[in-house]
């Protein structure tokens, strides 16, 4: 398929990036008010498990671009990439989160699915990463319907609560191997 399956919603146009729209969500850039909820999703036993809310809160010092996942007018996740923009090495990679509410009815795999659309089609990646936790088989299993391959484990990849580190999963995605539905 060569349409993107995402499209700029109106009057998004002016805020530098556009809101996305997918067949279930919509992505648009995180707000100061969505923060409160972003944190309360955060603090959910099954998220955290995967997120530390202290990594997520220095966002902002990082050259990450942060969307909340709004489905039916409720913020339930958050979404950002961080892009490589050297033409020899373009690439992003993306992270995501939602809340325990929502999971299991296809909210995490469509704000993926339409943010990767983006990144390709209007961006132009031609690769993309995510480092799920090797632990975290939910996320690798949702990644690999996307069309992402594992690359190799990264040792020690991540410090959590407890002090341990635990170690991640690369996988990467071509743009040619994407699953856009």
């Amino acid at each position: 398929m060569d349409r993107p399956v995402t499209k700029a919603l109106p009057g998004s146009e002016g805020r530098g990036r556009p809101a996305l729209g997918g067949a279930l969500v919509t992505l648009r850039l995180t707000e100061d008010g969505d923060v409160v909820t972003l944190l309360a999703i955060l603090d959910e036993p099954e998220v955290g498990r995967w997120w530390r809310r202290t990594e997520w809160e220095r966002v902002d010092e990082k050259d990450a671009v942060v969307f909340s996942i709004v489905l039916y007018g409720a913020v339930v996740g958050c979404i950002q990439y961080a892009e490589e923009t050297d033409p020899d090495y373009r690439s992003a990679a993306v992270d995501v989160f939602v809340s325990s509410a929502v999971r299991g009815r296809g909210v995490g795999s469509d704000a993926m699915r339409t943010l990767i659309a983006w990144l390709i089609d209007v961006r132009g990646h031609h690769r993309l990463t995510v480092d799920p936790a090797v632990a975290n088989a939910r996320a690798v299993h949702v990644y690999e319907k996307l069309g992402f391959r594992p690359v190799g484990v990264l040792r020690r990849y991540e410090r959590v609560d407890d002090g341990a580190w635990r170690d991640a999963l690369l996988m990467e995605l071509v743009a040619e191997e994407f699953v856009r539905t």
